[in-house]
């Protein structure tokens, strides 16, 4: 029952919503321009050739840094590691993955469109 606590952890639970949410992103973009779902910022709300490009990129970003959290939660199963720290660690690991993924699609806007 000790290393189901480990599974089910900060990392692995985000693990999945990024996953799931990447693929349903990537598989059903939003077609337009919305308030309401998708990666929305002023630059990939800027025209739709933008907002076209931001969902197909955020989404696949977003299925690799799903997968990158479970493969890192796996650790807490096979290390004893204390739960304030599997803790943590996992939120840590969520706010940087969070600003990764914006700065990795903000960049890749910015040089595929020069306006």
């Amino acid at each position: 029952m000790e290393h189901l606590e480990h599974i089910i952890n900060v990392l692995s639970l985000c693990g999945i919503i990024f996953t799931i949410i990447g693929i349903i992103t990537y598989k059903f973009p939003p077609k337009n321009i919305n308030a309401l779902y998708g990666y929305r910022t002023k630059a990939s709300m800027k025209n739709q050739e933008t907002w076209d490009f931001a969902q197909v990129y955020s989404a696949k970003k977003m299925i690799t840094i799903g997968l990158i959290m479970l493969l890192l939660s796996v650790n807490y199963i096979a290390f004893d590691i204390p739960d304030n720290l599997i803790f943590i660690s996992g939120l840590v690991i969520l706010v940087f993955s969070v600003l990764y993924l914006f700065l990795k699609t903000e960049n890749a806007i910015r040089s595929n469109f020069k306006n």
